[in-house]
């Protein structure tokens, strides 16, 4: 065991050093989020040797309760995400495909599925399972995927179900979603075999609010010119608060990050050299061209300052409260981004764009996400008309590599670019 303790962290370090390394930022005397990955991945895969339970859990999920338990989170699309980083994901999809499986399937689940089975990927496969939760906030296909994943692993699975809410929270919704919170809290105790300590839950939810007003706070610092990060550092960056939201380590790692990003604007360095235009991006990254778009928009000045995906983990601060954290949780895990109607989404992104003062947007098609990518040609027609920016579209998919074109895209980018360049030169 100790052996695939030591292998499993050895390869999750040859990942984080690798594939990020343009995008991590270096603290004096601070922990780096190798550091805190690193830590995070050994009390999973030794869990069961230090007698803790892990859950896996879908990002849009209520991970608060799980920290008040001492139950360690493990994101299956993080993993999905890492896979897509190594440009892994085309040939474990093929797996899945050839299990059966649908290529319209999203390729998180897809890799993550074909993964299970091999203990493949980046990092050697997740920890095993003793519980599954699964928020269907996000998307119906996580639904199933997990469903497919409790058989696998033999585990118990609970569903919180989050009415769709086109524009209101309503009474009945918040009724209705709130008595599961309540089932949510039977199921820990009976999986746990321990009684739901209420008071923790107050500690985990004061730090989880906390950590993230302090993740808004490093997004808000991409409101300066130039901007001392991009949204490719914010997908880096973003790790933590999914991961270990509720822990102090969260406020530790943003607290010297906010820090530094604030270095950085008082010494004028931006992310982006000689940065003349502001982009900003919709829908979760490519993450296998992460770098090459990085260099690709760099190259025409152009610094994607803002974007909507690592927003929606500080997008529904308006709702918490911490003197009734279970109440207000239950609202802001139903009125996420990719729950609410499209003239609610637009919204926010006409907001976002008056706050970061961009002068484009880039929408991401995403083959594999189809609630993020329905309703994006209607955003497209309103920030156009409301707005009269730009917008590009690209066909991608986020994990899975084999449907992208970079020559098609290089294309387009270029063409995109030139349009805003003549546009702000009259």
């Amino acid at each position: 065991m100790k052996k695939s303790i030591s292998d499993f962290l050895k390869m999750v370090l040859i990942f984080l050093a690798g594939k990020f390394k343009k995008f991590t930022m270096r603290f004096k005397k601070s922990k780096t989020m190798k550091d805190y990955m690193m830590v995070y991945y050994s009390d999973a895969k030794s869990a069961r040797l230090t007698g803790r339970k892990v859950a896996w859990i879908t990002s849009g999920g209520p991970v608060e309760p799980l920290i008040a338990m001492n139950v360690i989170p493990i994101y299956p699309e993080n993993h999905g995400a890492m896979i897509g980083a190594s440009k892994m994901g085309g040939s474990l999809c093929e797996k899945a495909e050839a299990m059966g499986y649908s290529a319209d399937l999203c390729s998180y689940a897809r890799s993550d599925i074909s993964c299970a089975t091999i203990n493949g990927g980046p990092i050697g496969g997740l920890p095993k399972p003793d519980m599954l939760v699964c928020c269907n906030n996000i998307c119906g296909t996580v639904l199933k995927w997990y469903e497919v994943q409790a058989r696998y692993f033999n585990v118990p699975l609970f569903i919180l179900d989050t009415p769709f809410c086109h524009t209101e929270y309503t009474n009945e919704a918040a009724k209705y979603v709130r008595a599961q919170f309540d089932e949510y809290i039977v199921f820990l105790e009976k999986v746990c075999k321990k009684k739901f300590d209420f008071e923790r839950l107050k500690e985990v939810g004061h730090l989880s609010h906390q950590g993230q007003l302090l993740w808004q706070a490093v997004l808000d610092t991409a409101t300066n010119k130039p901007s001392p990060m991009s949204a490719f550092d914010a997908f880096y960056h973003l790790a933590l608060i999914v991961t270990l939201r509720g822990t102090q380590d969260v406020i530790d790692y943003y607290t010297q990050l906010v820090a530094y990003m604030k270095n950085r604007i008082a010494r004028g360095i931006g992310a982006v050299p000689n940065e003349k235009y502001r982009l900003l991006w919709d829908n979760i990254p490519i993450w296998h061209r992460t770098r090459w778009l990085s260099e690709k928009f760099a190259a025409h000045n152009a610094c994607l300052v803002a974007d909507t995906y690592t927003t929606a983990w500080c997008g529904a601060l308006k709702y918490i409260d911490e003197n009734r954290f279970l109440d207000s949780a239950a609202e802001a895990h139903a009125r996420i981004y990719l729950n609410i109607g499209i003239d609610e989404m637009a919204k926010m992104v006409l907001e976002m764009i008056d706050k970061y003062d961009v002068d484009g947007f880039v929408l991401h098609s995403n083959r594999s996400c189809k609630p993020y990518s329905f309703g994006q040609l209607d955003i497209q027609r309103i920030v156009e008309k409301e707005r009269g920016i730009p917008c590009l579209m690209l066909e991608a998919d986020m994990t899975d590599e084999r449907s992208f074109s970079e020559s098609q895209i290089s294309t387009r980018i270029d063409a995109f670019m030139e349009i805003i360049k003549e546009r702000k030169n009259k």
